[in-house]
């Protein structure tokens, strides 16, 4: 997949599964434009891009700020005067019981997770369809489906991004512009040798997911080859989702 030319976005591109679209996508011949809210792990990546020639550029952003989401949106245009590909991938989590969590702190979860998501999208698909149109990715999770104890905003809002991303599909479609979402299962990002045998054993897949993983499906979507793809989920979690389990 050649993406020569093509202007991405990445937000929370500063580490983990946004550092390996970014990455991915710079190796393939894209702009990418890392849309992060730390400063120096936002410069990390940016370096790393210019290590191998690709080209990158950071731009400090807070998704939880509307006002940063359009100035990110006018720098991008401002620097390349287009936009083809948004990977919406900036995300936070918090483990906190429902009966401890706070309004401020639900909102912010929302505000980061679900709410940015639109916005950028919005803001994104302004200036997509001004040039032909262009493709976007959310990034959910399989806690939209599945949960652990103390998760509830976390969920939420996944669970929203799913419901918004086949909104936007329809919505946005006129436009020429394509909106999936993809679902991550246990993605490691941190040192992957620390993984034990039964980690790897509850995939179907039989290993831990990577970052690499993700990143390969957001080329896909995002590509000519998938062209025929909207408003669809991509669950990416080896299989784990699909395994019952039976406790004796």
């Amino acid at each position: 997949m050649n993406f020569d030319g093509k202007v991405v976005i990445v937000t929370g591109a500063g580490r983990g599964i946004g550092r390996s679209i970014a990455l991915m996508y710079a190796r393939a011949g894209a702009r990418v434009i890392i849309a992060e809210k730390d400063s120096k792990s936002a410069l990390e990546t940016e370096a790393l891009i210019h290590e191998f020639k690709g080209e990158a550029t950071a731009f400090l952003t807070d998704v939880s700020l509307p006002a940063d989401i359009e100035t990110l949106m006018q720098r991008t245009v401002a620097r390349y005067g287009r936009l083809n590909i948004l990977i919406n991938n900036a995300g936070i989590s918090r483990w906190k019981s429902p009966y401890e969590l706070t309004v401020e702190e639900w909102d912010y979860i929302l505000n980061v997770n679900l709410r940015s998501v639109f916005l950028c999208s919005r803001e994104a698909a302004k200036i997509m369809r001004k040039h032909g149109g262009g493709a976007i990715v959310n990034i959910a999770s399989t806690r939209a489906f599945m949960s652990e104890p103390d998760s509830e905003a976390y969920a939420a809002s996944k669970g929203g991004i799913i419901a918004l991303t086949h909104a936007l599909a329809i919505s946005l479609a006129p436009d020429n512009i394509r909106v999936n979402a993809i679902s991550p299962g246990w993605i490691a990002t941190g040192d992957y040798s620390l993984l034990r045998e039964i980690d790897h054993r509850q995939h179907p897949a039989g290993r831990v997911g990577k970052p690499e993983d993700i990143a390969r499906a957001c080329l896909f979507l995002t590509s000519d080859a998938g062209d025929f793809i909207t408003g669809t989920n991509l669950i990416i979690d080896g299989g784990m989702t699909r395994k019952m389990i039976y406790v004796d």
